[in-house]
């Protein structure tokens, strides 16, 4: 090997390789850097809103002053259902589910504070929950409910509630350790639960619980099953759409806007970063054939060298192997520079997130370097068989 090496090392342009180093590393830094980038700002919307994904919007009707005065419902009706379902820009739907029974939550800060407060509970389909699916459950008999409360609420408490009454300011984490009394009535029977809370929301001003303990309750305490929904939740493909803001105006529907422009703001920031990492891509396979081209016409100068070597017993597969082992070496020394190059720019970015959102928890970069070694095998493997193909050809014309 040492002697096949050293026959055909000579022709070697170091400029060649190194424009195809060059290029391959920027290709793979740019892939790896936006799948990275994306997955941290994820990791941020999940921060601030762990159970909800940003491509869902609530419609709802508006309440005026005549459905104050008149006692009509601003509930959505069957048709209306059905027809905001099969809109084109509507992926899933699902309704609200409200309480029809009297709840009462009684919160046991410490052996001698405690306050109570009436509440309602609201429920969606958990296909629509983003929590750990172990803690989003309920089975009938069972005692404890998992809770997701509004953040908002906590900052009433922080703010308001708790400093006129000289109680103790609460954190979300303090929160979830505190069981909640929950004392549940109608139809003339009563009992009580352990409320557990299992996340926070910043997109829906309501108190949910499951699917499964809000169909049972209703029907135990209230008699009923099947309420009319007054709000709908909807999986957008495109929360752009313009579609979306004119079929809300058509009908007279609102959603919260500012949830709404948050969604397309994610949207577009997907898009972004399938650009940028389709550019990567482009210039990965754009240094590829840099490489090949440099092979190519390194094979070709030492094609005669090649020849003699084949004729005088060397196998294809061990002329081949010095050119291999070059580009193997190569596509790993890009790696390890795109995983450096990327270490350090995320360094940079996660400072300026972390100044904006304290309690941001990083994500591993292991899906980023993942992505890397992927692109690695398929560039190798590439290079391999192009080699080999390339030697096999020679061989074949002296024979």
């Amino acid at each position: 090997m040492n002697l096949v090496w050293k026959l055909l090392r000579q022709h070697i342009s170091i400029p060649q390789l190194a424009g195809f180093a060059l290029a391959n590393l920027a290709g793979m830094t740019i892939v790896m850097l936006g799948l990275q980038f994306y997955t941290d700002t994820q990791a941020v919307y999940r921060s601030e809103d762990s159970f909800m994904k940003s491509t869902y919007i609530i419609v709802n009707k508006p309440v005026s002053a005549i459905q104050t005065l008149t006692g009509r419902s601003s509930a959505f009706t069957q048709d209306e259902i059905q027809e905001f379902g099969e809109q084109p820009f509507v992926e899933r739907m699902g309704r609200f589910a409200s309480s029809a029974f009297d709840v009462r939550a009684t919160f046991a800060l410490d052996a001698t504070t405690s306050f109570s407060t009436e509440m309602f509970f609201e429920a969606v389909p958990d296909e629509f929950v983003d929590v750990n699916t172990d803690e989003w459950t309920y089975t009938q008999g069972n005692h404890e409910v998992p809770i997701i409360l509004p953040r908002n609420y906590l900052d009433l408490y922080n703010f308001g509630y708790a400093g006129s009454r000289s109680l103790p300011k609460l954190s979300e984490g303090v929160l979830e350790a505190i069981r909640i009394g929950i004392d549940v009535s109608g139809g003339g029977r009563r009992q009580a639960f352990d409320g557990h809370i299992v996340g926070f929301t910043g997109r829906l001003n309501t108190i949910l619980v499951p699917w499964s303990f809000m169909k049972w309750a209703n029907a135990e305490y209230a008699g009923t099953t099947d309420a009319a929904p007054t709000r709908l939740i909807a999986e957008v493909g495109n929360p752009a759409d313009e579609r979306i803001a004119a079929y809300l105006q058509d009908h007279n529907y609102e959603t919260d806007r500012d949830k709404l422009d948050a969604s397309k703001t994610t949207y577009m920031l997907r898009v972004i970063v399938g650009i940028v990492m389709t550019v990567g891509l482009v210039i990965c396979i754009l240094s590829i054939y840099i490489l090949m081209l440099s092979v190519f016409l390194l094979v070709e100068k030492n094609s005669t060298k090649l020849e003699n070597l084949l004729l005088i017993g060397y196998s294809p597969v061990r002329v081949a192997m010095p050119y291999q082992l070059l580009t193997i070496g190569l596509n790993l020394l890009v790696l390890v520079l795109a995983t450096v190059l990327l270490a350090v720019i995320r360094n940079n970015y996660l400072d300026m997130f972390r100044a904006f959102f304290p309690d941001f928890d990083s994500p591993a970069i292991g899906m980023a370097i993942g992505t890397g070694v992927v692109l690695l095998i398929i560039v190798s493997t590439f290079n391999i068989i192009a080699i080999y193909t390339k030697v096999m050809t020679i061989w074949k014309r002296k024979n």
